[in-house]
């Protein structure tokens, strides 16, 4: 099975290629922006030329308070670019996965999300996030939507510069003042989780398209999820619980926005706990400090 990944050398993108191309029985295209743009629809001729089975497209615009600032950046990736991806694997009978967000959701709630919740984006990335989904499902007759949460991966976040797990780390390393939210609830998610969960679930070839969450399983509040990072870690670290509200952010955050693998669970699918991914990154994350010949201490 031949499976295309756009935005190949991104956080999610690289443990993608990493854990597709570890499996036998998958031929890997990965492909970069130097590859294609999803925004202009002539650069995507490359997927014509290779024809994919799978297109996974994880290209996306992530910057959530810029995107107050300048709407049409991020509805050009997440919205026109899933658009015009669609519009190609439906051309070359390709299956179109799609990677979408908790933030479709508005908080509200008070539970995790399943997958038939009704989406509320209350900022522009969740809003220009939806859009895509409904492009995707609109557009293209095969195709799944897969919806992720709070990642952090190896490769970090190209789009913010790192990802919250080592950012946090490395404030606590140069010994800078810790203050970290309570009131926002989510489901941190290891990338690499995801890319071998995805492995699985593209073998299945679930014969119903639609929507699936594909989080670690459980949540917790920022706060919660900084304490646990140096609990593993065994460092003594100060931490001060805030406020959303005390950040003055541009953009809204939904205040919960768990998900539940609902259908996941339903296809004999189960994520691993969020402590557990989190432990399994920390062990990444050592491995390699200590290849650069950094401490821990």
């Amino acid at each position: 099975m031949r499976v295309a990944i756009i935005g190949a050398n991104g956080q999610l993108g690289t443990d993608l290629v990493k854990v597709f191309r570890g499996e036998p029985g998958f031929e890997v295209v990965p492909l970069t922006h130097r590859d294609l743009d999803v925004t202009v629809s002539e650069s995507l001729k490359i997927l014509k030329e290779v024809k994919p089975d799978v297109i996974i497209n994880t290209a996306a615009y992530v910057r959530v308070d810029d995107a107050e600032l300048y709407p049409e950046r991020a509805f050009t990736v997440n919205a026109i670019g899933a658009l015009n991806v669609a519009r190609v694997a439906e051309e070359i009978g390709a299956v179109n996965v799609y990677i979408s967000t908790d933030y479709v959701f508005d908080g509200e709630k008070g539970e995790p999300y399943a997958e038939d919740d009704v989406p509320n984006p209350i900022n522009v990335y969740g809003t220009s996030k939806l859009a895509g989904e409904i492009f995707t499902r609109n557009y293209s007759s095969k195709y799944y939507i897969i919806r992720v949460a709070s990642l952090y991966g190896k490769a970090g976040a190209s789009g913010k510069g790192g990802n919250f797990v080592n950012w946090v780390i490395e404030k606590a390393k140069r010994g800078e003042r810790l203050r970290i939210v309570d009131d926002q609830v989510m489901s941190p998610t290891h990338t690499l989780d995801v890319a071998k969960t995805l492995v699985r679930f593209i073998r299945l070839e679930p014969s119903e398209y639609g929507v699936y969450h594909m989080v670690n399983e459980g949540y917790c509040s920022w706060y919660e999820f900084t304490k646990t990072i140096f609990e593993i870690l065994g460092w003594t670290v100060e931490i001060e619980p805030i406020k959303s509200s005390e950040l003055n952010r541009l953009a809204r955050r939904p205040r919960f926005s768990a998900l539940e693998n609902a259908r996941l669970h339903a296809l004999g699918l189960r994520m691993t706990g969020w402590r557990e991914g989190l432990r399994e990154y920390l062990k990444e994350i050592k491995l390699l400090y200590t290849s650069e010949g950094k401490t821990h201490e």
